[in-house]
């Protein structure tokens, strides 16, 4: 069997994107700042290729 190597940059990419906007989101206090949190853990999962 052969085993395709697929592209993560932008699971990578995203999560890094999220992880600031999680962390801007904590320092300026805005209330609705755990809408964040699921796209930094499926980002991270996905970039990592777990799933």
């Amino acid at each position: 069997m052969e085993v395709k190597h697929k592209s993560r940059g932008m699971y990578w990419l995203l999560f890094f994107v999220s992880t600031a906007a999680l962390i801007a989101a904590i320092a300026l206090h805005w209330p609705w700042l755990t809408l964040i949190i699921p796209f930094v853990g499926t980002s991270l999962v996905l970039a990592m290729d777990l799933i």
